[in-house]
């Protein structure tokens, strides 16, 4: 019973977790990667779909992506998709491939994005404490209807709390490398 709650919470945690790494995926540092651009929403008839499903998306310098649709007609939504999201990037479009350029961050714009990277971390700490808050309940309920002892709920409160500060070290390290990344020049 506790095992399967704890193996039900690292499920979770880790979920959390990868949602956090998708989400700074998509933040910008000094290098250009397609994963700044490749689940950008495109409205392809009349559908939000994922750049990457329409595009093949590459980097040819180190402050360049290029963006190849596989249908020449998607160029110009694609296009407007670039202008109208939250990236500040002016595409370049020669009618077949939209160059994108990344200049280089400016010391207030890092510092910016560095606290985008810690809202989201704390987000991800959140929905981490949360998962443990719900299955600490539910332990708590089962020790209720003596479905598990005192002891056996002593041991997986213990258990929670050790997976819970191991995914939230984890968060930190993963926030500190993301931080490093936008900080280098």
């Amino acid at each position: 019973m506790i095992k399967e709650t704890v193996k039900d919470a690292e499920t979770r945690m880790k979920s959390a977790i990868q949602n956090l790494e998708d989400s700074l995926a998509t933040i910008r540092t000094g290098r250009a990667s397609p994963a700044l651009v490749e689940k950008m929403p495109i409205d392809y008839y009349g559908s939000p779909t994922p750049l990457m499903q329409l595009a093949t998306i590459s980097v040819p310098e180190p402050r360049a992506l290029l963006i190849r649709p596989f249908d020449g007609s998607s160029l110009k939504t694609i296009e407007r998709a670039i202008i109208a999201s939250d990236l500040g990037l002016t595409p370049n479009n020669d009618g077949k491939v939209i160059r994108l350029n990344l200049p280089p961050l400016t010391e207030d714009r890092r510092r910016d994005l560095v606290k985008i990277v810690h809202n989201r971390l704390e987000e991800c700490r959140v929905s981490v404490r949360n998962v443990r808050r719900d299955l600490m309940k539910d332990l708590r309920e089962f020790e209720n209807e003596k479905m598990i002892s005192e002891d056996d709920l002593k041991k997986g409160e213990e258990e929670l709390q050790k997976l819970t500060d191991k995914m939230v070290s984890l968060i930190e390290e993963i926030g500190k490398r993301k931080e490093k990344e936008i900080m280098e020049v």
